[in-house]
C-alpha cells in the first residue's frame, strides 16, 4: 500500500499523508464494498467524527440543499431497510394467530391438541421470553455493530419460527415461542438506535412513525400470506407451512442485512465521503451522541435515578395490554363476530391500511404543530381508540358491522405509542443510559403484552361477540396511558425550567471553564462527548433541552 493510503491499525488515522493530502481513515475500507470486514468489524469512528465537526461544525456550513440531498438519501436508503424488518417483525409475532385458523388448535394429527389455556400461553410466553432477555440484547447492542447485531437475531428469528413447524406438542412449541421471544427482544431498540444515529430530533417523530406504519403492511400482509400459505395443499398440516414459509423468508432478509443496513452514518455504504462527514456534523445539535461502545455503569444507575425512566416502563407496559390481545386474538376476535375463514383473513387488510393511516396522520400533524406539541398530539390520537373501545362494548349484540368499525378504531393507540417513541430517542443522552431505557420501556410492553392474552380471556368459550372482559381491560389501560403521557409532559418542563435556573446560578457565580476538560464548552464539544442529559446541564452553556 502507498504511503498516501496508509491506515493505522489500531483504529486511529494519521492527520495526513506524506503528500500533504488528508489520510484516509480506518472508515474509509468500509466504502470498498459490502465486505465481511465491514460487517464484523466495528472500528474506532471518534477521529472521524472529529473531523466532520472541524470542516461542518459551524452553524450554516452545510449547504441547506446539500443536506435535502442527503436527507433524502437517508430516507430511501434506511427507512425502507427498517420498515421491511418491521414487517417481518410483526408477521413473525403473528403466525401463530395465523396458524390458529388453520388448525394447530385441533385435535391431533391435524393439531397439536391444545386445550383450555394452552393458546393463550402460547402467546404470552413469548414475551417472557424477550422479557428475560430486553436489557442483557440492549447492553450487547451497544457493544456490537448495530446492523450485525440485528441482522443475526433476524435470521435466528427466521430460524426458530421453522423450528416451530417440527413441533410436536404443546411443550415443544411453548420452548420454542420462549426463545423466538429472546431473539425477538432487540427489534425495536436496534430501530430506534439507527433512527437517533442518522436523523436530527425533529425528523426523528417523522421517521419512527414511517417503519412504524410499516406494522400496518404487516397486519395486511400477513392477512393475505397467511391465507395463502394456509391453503397449501401438501404432506404436512396448513399450520405448519405458515411457519416454515414465513420462517424461510425471515432468516434470508436477516443475511440481506448483514450488508444493506449500514451500523453509523460514519460506515454507510450508501453514503460518499463527504456526505458521511455531513451526517455527522448534522447531529451535533440533538446531544445525544451518535454511538460509544463502552457501557458506563455511572450512566445505568442514572437511569435508574431518572423518574422518567420508570414512566416510560410504565408507558410501555399501559399501552401494550390492548396490542397483547389484539395481535394475537384480532383473527379470533373478528372471525368471533360471524366471518368465515377466507373473510376473516381479507379483514384485516382494512385493519392494517387503517394503521398505516393513523401514524401517518400523527406524525403529519406533529410536524404542523407548535414545537413541544408531541405529547399533546398522543393524547388526542387516544381518543378514537377509547371511543372505539366504547363502541365495541356498548353496541347491540348482532350490530356486526358496527362492532368491526369500532374495533378498527382501537388501532389509533399505536400512532401515541410511536410518537412517545421519539421522546426516548429525543431525550435521552449518554449511550448505556440510552439503551437500559429503551430496554425498560420494551421490558414493560413485555409485561404489558402477557397481560394483554391474560386479562382479554378471548378463548373463553362464550365471549364473542362483545368481549366484554378483554375490551374493558383495553378501555381502562387506554385511560391510564393518557395520564402517564401527561405526566411525562409535566416532567419534561419541569425539568427544563430547574436546567434554565442550573445555568443561571452558573453563570452568576462567574463559571466559564468546563469543570471536566478546563476549556469553555460549545456545542461541538458536548455534541458527541456520551454525556447523559442529566450531566449535560451541569456546564455553563449546555445546548441540551428536552422536547415534548
Amino acid at each position: 500500500m502507498d504511503d498516501e493510503k496508509k491506515i493505522d491499525t489500531s483504529g486511529q488515522h494519521f492527520e495526513h499523508a506524506p503528500n500533504g493530502e488528508p489520510a484516509i481513515h480506518e472508515t474509509d475500507l468500509y466504502r470498498e464494498g459490502f465486505s465481511f470486514r465491514r460487517v464484523f468489524h466495528r472500528p474506532d469512528n471518534s477521529k472521524f467524527f472529529q473531523e466532520a465537526l472541524d470542516k461542518y461544525g459551524e452553524d450554516g456550513s452545510i449547504d441547506p440543499e446539500a443536506e435535502r440531498r442527503l436527507v433524502r438519501k437517508l430516507d430511501w436508503t434506511i427507512i425502507p431497510i427498517l420498515g421491511i424488518c418491521y414487517v417481518f417483525y410483526y408477521v413473525d409475532k403473528t403466525t401463530l394467530s395465523y396458524a390458529a385458523i388453520f388448525g394447530i388448535r385441533e385435535p391431533k394429527p391435524v393439531g397439536l391438541n391444545l386445550q383450555g389455556t394452552d393458546y393463550s400461553w402460547l402467546s404470552s410466553i413469548f414475551y417472557f421470553g424477550w422479557l428475560a432477555w430486553a436489557i442483557p440484547s440492549n447492553l450487547l447492542l451497544q457493544k456490537s455493530p448495530a446492523a450485525t447485531y440485528l441482522g443475526f437475531n433476524i435470521f435466528m428469528w427466521g430460524v426458530l419460527l421453522m423450528a416451530q413447524a417440527a413441533a410436536q406438542s404443546f411443550g415443544a412449541l411453548l420452548a420454542l415461542r420462549f426463545l423466538s421471544g429472546a431473539a425477538e427482544a432487540i427489534a425495536d431498540p436496534a430501530f430506534m438506535l439507527v433512527t437517533s444515529m442518522f436523523y436530527t430530533r425533529a425528523e426523528q417523530p417523522w421517521r419512527i412513525s414511517c417503519w412504524y406504519a410499516f406494522n400496518g403492511v404487516g397486519t395486511a400482509f400477513g392477512g393475505l400470506l397467511g391465507f395463502a400459505i394456509g391453503n397449501i395443499k401438501g404432506a404436512l398440516q396448513s399450520w405448519r407451512y405458515e411457519f416454515i414459509v414465513i420462517g424461510a423468508v425471515c432468516s434470508a432478509w436477516g443475511l440481506l442485512i448483514l450488508f444493506l443496513l449500514p451500523s453509523s452514518p460514519a460506515t454507510s455504504v450508501w453514503l460518499n465521503r463527504d456526505e458521511r462527514l455531513m451526517a455527522v456534523a448534522r447531529l451535533r445539535g440533538n446531544q445525544t451522541g451518535i454511538e460509544s461502545s463502552k457501557i458506563k455503569i455511572h450512566q445505568i444507575k442514572e437511569a435508574f435515578m431518572d423518574p422518567k425512566t420508570y414512566l416510560f416502563f410504565l408507558l410501555g407496559f399501559v399501552g401494550n395490554i390492548p396490542n397483547g390481545g389484539i395481535s394475537n386474538f384480532s383473527t379470533l376476535i373478528i372471525r368471533g363476530l360471524g366471518f368465515d375463514t377466507l373473510k376473516t383473513a381479507l379483514l384485516g387488510i382494512p385493519q392494517g391500511a387503517l394503521v398505516v393511516i393513523w401514524i401517518t396522520a400523527g406524525a403529519f400533524l406533529n410536524s404542523r404543530m407548535p414545537p413541544n406539541s408531541r405529547t399533546i398530539v398522543c393524547m388526542l390520537f387516544m381518543i378514537p381508540t377509547i371511543g372505539g373501545a366504547l363502541g365495541f362494548l356498548l353496541a347491540p349484540k348482532d350490530a356486526y358491522v358496527g362492532r368491526l368499525i369500532a374495533f378498527y378504531m382501537t388501532g389509533s393507540y399505536q400512532t401515541t405509542f410511536v410518537l412517545s417513541l421519539s421522546l426516548i430517542t429525543s431525550n435521552v443522552a449518554g449511550q448505556s443510559k440510552k439503551m437500559v431505557v429503551t430496554a425498560l420501556i420494551w421490558f414493560g410492553a413485555c409485561v404489558g403484552n402477557i397481560a394483554g392474552p391474560s386479562s382479554t380471556v378471548f378463548l373463553q368459550s362464550r365471549p364473542a361477540p362483545t368481549y366484554k372482559l378483554g375490551i374493558g381491560s383495553m378501555l381502562a389501560a387506554n385511560i391510564i396511558e393518557v395520564l402517564i403521557i401527561l405526566g411525562l409532559r409535566l416532567n419534561f418542563i419541569r425539568a427544563n425550567k430547574r436546567k434554565a435556573l442550573q445555568r443561571a446560578a452558573l453563570e452568576a457565580a462567574g463559571v466559564e471553564e468546563d469543570d471536566l476538560k478546563g476549556v469553555r464548552p460549545t456545542e461541538n464539544s458536548t455534541a458527541f462527548a456520551d454525556l447523559t442529559d442529566f450531566e449535560n446541564p451541569k456546564r455553563v452553556h449546555p445546548s441540551f433541552v428536552y422536547v415534548y
